[in-house]
């Protein structure tokens, strides 16, 4: 039997595959208790797919289109005592509820265990919400329009001599959650957070009380967005976020009730993986996949899925226009060593949250790698479109070629693997409009492949440097993988595989500092965690950046210097009292408001972290 390594970008799966035909899976090692989406993805794969979505099995089964409108309940009674109990025999009650995640999107039972109503520490009362615009707010993944991830000094009220004093003020714990993917959004006094179970809650920022929660059909990876809304009933202001089966929401911000649910793309492998951008009255929704990690599975018909932008309205979730980054449907191209119809072109997934460019009515996107070859033209790719009418102005490809699925370290092995692999360097980052202090405007973008870019606006994306963070290419898992933050001066970007926080001046693309963070002790791990691939958020003075051994750390943006340090991987004992731990930061980053420092710690992704299930709350004492 050949072995292939498989790993899915962005925190799908992770873990080794054996494919060589339907009856593979069955020779596979049991896994335990799986945990997180890497795991459970894995066991999908490994025990259903050589039926359900194999179009060469001898006798039909439900494809995975039609297994994603069946709740997580109904999977594990099917597979407990209904038409699948024969098939689910052999098959853990752990092993039955990870495929039960995996197909319906969110753990069995959460309903009732996660309910604010279940739990203890609710608050007394829910005032009426302020307006989201007044005030100090983190409002969306990058704070505001542009994706800076910079908080001002007036908005942070917490000042670079405050951030050594900072100690945990409260800790929040997510019942069921296995990661913690989705990052917190500060607005009137209050904190908005989703989580991998599907649920979002409203807290008290001071003190972490809960207001209401709800549940969307599948996990909630975004930043939420909180704005007007103007709607037939009561609700004044809604949160908007995206689920991992590419349903946009509006919920009330003040109760947390529906106000309207869009599912923006019917393909199966499709999510909502980067935040929604809320700006005058429409949500702006990235779309992107996990084709290419199921495209592993050689009776897999790869690939077909195209990544796309959503503009919604606000008030009513109509759809307003739709662009994908690929303009060409797929359509048959051969069939692979199993007999498999393979399709193209494919990919362009967008896994960022697009920036706002309100002087040129555009907004900015960078695109993820083809999934076949040849490589479509917007893959890899910073795009320019109109906010009005979705038409792509313009884009920048960077990396050519790039064809990349999982499972093709050894192209031998698995038939849907490109002729010529490419290295996987989506533009997985937020681009970031800055103004430098001439008036000119500039446009710093940067990815999975470690370098970053100063972009002319003006001139169709012209590329006006180019600057390398790395002394040797990084692999498929990525450099600069979530996010940099950006002030007027420079531009600061967490590396993930050699560990460690960089500088760039905004002008000119030169390195200011580079800072080396070698990875904390974990008690009981006896192999170090190194890299920060989290997103970096940053104060006047400070940026602040949490990595895969679980330390946050806060650094001089002056010279790279660690001004302060917490260990974020351990026990919590919480205000709504579930047990909680903490343990690797690996996508959403801090977030800065009102005096107060908010950060989730749990994630397992590709790289196999630490799985857990809080949110944290620091201030200065």
């Amino acid at each position: 039997m050949k072995r292939i390594v498989a790993v899915i970008w962005f925190g799908v799966l992770a873990l080794p595959l054996s494919f060589a035909g339907p009856a593979a899976a069955q020779e596979q090692q049991e896994l335990a208790q799986p945990k997180g989406w890497v795991a459970q993805s894995t066991l999908f794969e490994i025990k259903c797919a050589s039926c359900h979505g194999n179009v060469n099995a001898k006798e039909p089964a439900p494809g995975r289109e039609a297994l994603l409108k069946l709740s997580p309940e109904a999977i594990y009674a099917s597979l407990t005592a209904g038409s699948m109990s024969a098939q689910g025999k052999g098959l853990t009650d752990g092993q039955k509820r990870a495929i039960a995640q995996t197909v319906g999107g969110r753990p069995v039972g959460i309903a009732a265990v996660g309910d604010a109503k279940a739990m203890s520490g609710r608050c007394a009362a829910n005032p009426p919400l302020g307006d989201p615009s007044a005030g100090a707010a983190w409002n969306g993944w990058g704070g505001d329009p542009i994706n800076s991830r910079f908080q001002t000094a007036q908005a942070a009220s917490l000042t670079s001599a405050d951030v050594p004093r900072l100690k945990l003020k409260w800790a929040f714990g997510f019942p069921d959650a296995a990661e913690m993917y989705s990052q917190p959004t500060i607005v009137s006094g209050r904190v908005f957070v989703g989580g991998d179970t599907g649920f979002v809650y409203s807290l008290d920022a001071a003190t972490g009380c809960v207001y209401w929660s709800f549940l969307a059909d599948a996990g909630v990876r975004t930043a939420p967005s909180i704005g007007p809304v103007n709607t037939e009933g009561t609700a004044k202001y809604a949160v908007y976020f995206g689920d991992t089966r590419s349903n946009a929401y509006a919920v009330d911000a003040a109760t947390g009730e529906l106000l309207w649910k869009r599912r923006v793309e019917e393909h199966s492998q499709s999510r909502i993986m980067g935040a929604p951008k809320l700006y005058k009255g429409r949500l702006y929704v990235p779309v992107s996949s996990g084709e290419e990690g199921t495209s592993a599975n050689p009776t897999y018909p790869c690939c077909t899925f195209r990544g796309s932008l959503v503009a919604l309205d606000a008030n009513t979730g109509k759809q307003l226009w739709k662009t994908y980054t690929i303009s060409e449907p797929a359509k048959p191209t051969r069939k692979n060593s199993v007999g498999t119809q393979l399709y193209g072109p494919a990919g362009g997934a967008i896994w960022n949250s697009p920036t706002i460019d309100e002087k040129r009515n555009v907004l900015y996107v960078g695109t993820g790698d083809a999934y076949n070859e040849p490589a479509a033209k917007n893959t890899d790719a910073v795009l320019a479109v109109h906010l009005d009418s979705g038409k792509i102005l313009w884009s920048m490809q960077d990396i050519k070629n790039d064809a990349w699925i999982v499972g093709c370290d050894d192209k031998k092995s698995v038939g849907n693997c490109p002729d010529e692999l490419g290295p996987d360097y989506d533009f997985s980052v937020s681009p970031m409009l800055r103004t430098l202090p001439n008036g000119r405007q500039i446009l710093v973008v940067s990815g999975k492949s470690g370098y970053v870019l100063g972009l002319d606006p003006d001139k169709k994306g012209a590329v006006l440097w180019k600057t390398a963070l790395f002394e040797k290419p990084p692999i498929y898992t990525g450099l600069v993988v979530f996010g940099g933050a950006s002030d007027e001066q420079a531009a600061y970007f967490a590396l993930n595989q050699v560990g460690g926080i960089a500088a760039v001046y905004l002008a000119t693309g030169e390195r200011k500092w580079f800072t080396p963070l070698a990875p904390g002790a974990i008690p009981g791990e006896t192999q170090p965690r190194p890299g920060q691939s989290a997103a970096v958020s940053a104060i006047p003075g400070v940026v602040f950046s949490g990595g895969w051994d679980g330390r946050l750390r806060g650094v001089s943006t002056e010279d790279g210097h660690v001004v302060w340090e917490y260990n974020t991987a351990r026990d919590y004992t919480t205000v709504n009292g579930v047990p909680a731990k903490g343990g690797s930061m690996g996508a959403p980053g801090p977030t800065v408001a009102g005096g107060m420092l908010f950060v989730g710690s749990g994630y397992v992704g590709v790289s196999n972290g630490l799985p857990g299930n809080v949110l944290l709350a620091f201030s200065p004492q």
